[in-house]
């Protein structure tokens, strides 16, 4: 695959943002079972995490509160940091290539995204 084919696309809607994102991270498990047994061992944690980040944020939509929403887009913030993180090692461990950074760009991206939205749902005091 070429590096067109890892660039994300970035809907306005955060909810396709973040599903496009989890389709993404399916295709780079994909990849990742082509460069040998340790890459193919760690893309299962990168599964998990890259794609149960829009599901936490879909669920987040049935908060019995405000409270509860936040906690629920918490647990969104802290799944993305995650994978961004084994994105990093994985890039540095060179199982992905420069190739896959617009990926791992997009992580950060949405990370920021999600922080926002944390911290501007804050009450104000």
């Amino acid at each position: 695959m070429g590096a067109s084919n890892w660039i994300p696309r970035k809907p306005f809607d955060l909810r396709e943002r973040l599903f496009e994102f989890a389709c993404l991270i399916v295709r780079i498990v994909q990849f990742l079972h082509t460069r040998g047994p340790v890459a193919s061992a760690l893309s299962y944690q990168l599964l998990r995490c890259g794609t149960s980040a829009g599901a936490h944020y879909e669920e987040a939509d049935d908060g019995t509160s405000p409270r509860d929403t936040a906690a629920k887009r918490k647990i969104v913030l802290r799944e993305l940091k995650e994978t961004k993180f084994r994105l990093r090692v994985l890039r540095r461990c060179e199982m992905l290539t420069r190739d896959h950074d617009p990926v791992i760009n997009e992580s950060g991206e949405l990370i920021r995204i999600v922080a926002t939205l944390l911290k501007n749902a804050q009450p104000r005091v």
